[in-house]
């Protein structure tokens, strides 16, 4: 666990709503909180990382949101831009014209074209070292195959030249587990465990990149140890609100019963979500570590909730 943030590149990915950017923020801030200089990279922009650091709008050119911290958004144009800028000395302003309409064209035409994209400028800034560590908030479970996968694809479809010589240093990076890893994050509920699980398999079977953790978030705590829910259990059974209105000198109320019902609901949802948690960890290998992220009660996702998310996750990796 505690060689997590050694890696140069992160991939943070899970079910879309288990709080994947979230996790990728709170890894990014706490790896320069430890000294890092860290980008943490958007590829679906939205706007989660600029709600996550408070920053406003972030673009393809890395912002600095924070000592050490920069954040950005991927966009295709821009790495294709910047692509041809860096390999044919082309200097590029501006929309690219009919090149982009041409590359729009190539990429529908050849799946895998946006993904080199994106994956060969994260790549790319491990290579010239502008970053200690890289995370990514990637694409949700059902698409990141797809990101992981496309320099293989590229690879085995050009056999010589640039951009062959281009993937092949593409895969050293995303095949070396010591330089890149992925985070999968699922909440305890059976859908994220479902794809979590699923999504193991395919990294092993379809990608050379290597699951660097699993990341269980938004775990309820343990509401009665042993012997209190003991009591607790009798004073749900018949007459037990009437023995507890009784010690405490009122008639029955209905507020009692409220009370014990949330917190019945409580310990249900918690059983229902550690039962998930063993089938989770049950699906993952035993040398990947799982973390589990505390329940945040709040409706914030913003800089209070990432710090918080970082400290957990710093006490954790025990770094």
């Amino acid at each position: 666990m505690s060689g997590l943030l050694q890696r140069r590149l992160l991939f943070v990915s899970g079910k879309g709503g288990v709080g994947k950017t979230t996790v990728a923020a709170a890894l990014g801030l706490l790896a320069a909180s430890r000294g890092k200089r860290a980008l943490v990279c958007e590829t679906d922009p939205r706007g989660g990382l600029s709600n996550a650091y408070d920053c406003g709008p972030t673009a393809f050119q890395p912002l600095e949101v924070s000592p050490r911290l920069f954040a950005m958004s991927m966009d295709t144009e821009a790495s294709l831009r910047e692509y041809l800028k860096l390999n044919l000395r082309v200097p590029m302003v501006g929309r690219i014209g009919p090149l982009a309409r041409a590359f729009d064209f190539v990429a529908t035409a050849a799946p895998g074209v946006r993904e080199v994209l994106t994956v060969g400028k994260l790549c790319w800034e491990v290579r010239e070292g502008h970053f200690d560590i890289v995370v990514v908030d990637a694409s949700a479970s059902g698409h990141i195959i797809g990101q992981l996968a496309a320099p293989i694809g590229i690879n085995e479809l050009v056999r010589v030249g640039a951009i062959r010589n281009q993937t092949d240093w593409m895969l050293e990076i995303l095949d070396d587990p010591a330089q890149t890893g992925v985070c999968l994050v699922a909440t305890p509920e059976e859908t994220p465990v479902n794809e979590a699980v699923e999504l193991v398999g395919r990294l092993k079977e379809e990608t050379g990149v290597h699951l660097a953790a699993v990341i269980a978030n938004r775990v309820l705590p343990e509401l009665f140890s042993g012997g209190d829910q003991a009591t607790f259990d009798a004073l749900c059974s018949t007459g037990g609100i009437r023995r507890l209105s009784e010690a405490i000198g009122r008639g029955e109320h209905p507020i009692l019963t409220e009370v014990l019902e949330a917190a019945r609901l409580a310990v249900q949802v918690r059983r229902s979500g550690a039962e998930h948690l063993a089938r989770l960890r049950e699906g993952v290998p035993a040398d990947v570590p799982l973390i589990h992220l505390p329940y945040l009660f709040g409706r914030s996702n913003g800089p209070r909730a990432i710090r918080q998310v970082a400290d957990f996750l710093g006490e954790e990796l025990g770094e």
